[in-house]
């Protein structure tokens, strides 16, 4: 008995996503192509694909973009960019996505970091904005006096993205040490610099995590700066910090009028941090998760109707 080839695994994947889109899809066609968002998803969960597998599994999926990362351990390395992340765009480009960020390790210009190779290689291809890498503090030591040893390294970033043509931003995280993590630091930094060179990207999660009612105050104090927003759930189980799916957990669901009137438009970045993207044999459980979020998002995103 001759059995038949076994599908390729670009075809396995392509069918996978159609797939997992599928029950989630219906009436969310039109919310998406009226919508003034460039949606997009962090593709690290995706990074053993290929260039190609990644972008026609993400387009199948109904995005308009991806958010790459380009960086130590990324699916783009910054030693291989002049190499690697023209084939990536070109990748994205047939299949109509932009690359809406690139996430990098940059957070100063340092030979070390290839910053210059990376941002130039990046601004040819024309790719508008970078996230940075993060600043730590030192806890045992003054925290404000630290802000004075960020402020120059990021003078000196901002410049040299401005004259090669490419905007970085910022990303509030969670944790103990993260400059960003309060965001008054943030703000406070930012106030340097105009937000045509240097914008933020609001993390709903992790502003959640660091302040759940306090949302609105973080929101407003870089609102001048924002330039994308990030979506991600976090969830508590007897205290223990975790992630879910997009709606199931703790994010104020306000957030998504508040941003609807913000006049905002520009990317949104969807994160799926709940399923082990390290496991291929995964993926289409990954995957149906993602379109699942992906769904629930236009829908928080959209407008609801009044009522006659």
């Amino acid at each position: 008995m001759i059995l038949p080839p076994a599908p390729s695994r670009r075809r396995f994947l392509q069918s996978t996503a159609a797939l997992a889109l599928a029950p989630w899809a219906r009436g969310s066609s039109v919310a998406a192509e009226a919508s003034p968002y460039e949606f997009c998803t962090f593709t690290k969960p995706l990074q053993y694909l290929s260039y190609e597998e990644t972008a026609k599994t993400v387009a199948a999926m109904g995005f308009a973009g991806i958010e790459a990362p380009v960086r130590p351990g990324g699916h783009v390395l910054p030693e291989r960019v002049a190499d690697d992340l023209p084939k990536l765009a070109e990748a994205l480009r047939a299949e109509g996505l932009a690359l809406s960020i690139m996430t990098s390790g940059i957070n100063e210009v340092s030979a070390e970091q290839h910053t210059e190779a990376v941002l130039r290689a990046a601004a040819a291809l024309g790719v508008k904005r970078y996230r940075m890498g993060y600043y730590r503090y030192d806890l045992k030591r003054p925290i404000r006096a630290q802000l004075d040893e960020i402020r120059p390294k990021l003078k000196d970033l901002v410049a040299l993205s401005r004259e090669i043509g490419i905007k970085p931003v910022y990303q509030n995280h969670s944790g103990k040490d993260f400059f960003g993590a309060p965001v008054w630091d943030l703000a406070e930094v930012l106030a340097d610099h105009s937000p045509e060179d240097v914008g933020v990207v609001f993390d709903i999660g992790h502003a959640t995590v660091e302040g759940a009612k306090a949302w609105p105050l973080h929101f407003a104090t870089v609102r001048p700066w924002l330039d994308a927003v990030y979506i991600k759930e976090p969830s508590w189980q007897d205290n223990r910090l975790g992630w879910g799916p997009i709606g199931e957990g703790a994010v104020d669901k306000g957030f998504y009028q508040v941003l609807r009137e913000s006049g905002f438009s520009g990317p949104v970045s969807l994160h799926l941090e709940y399923i082990d993207h390290r496991d291929e044999a995964a993926t289409p459980r990954f995957l149906e998760a993602l379109a699942k979020d992906f769904a629930t998002l236009r829908t928080l995103l959209t407008p609801q109707a009044k009522k006659g």
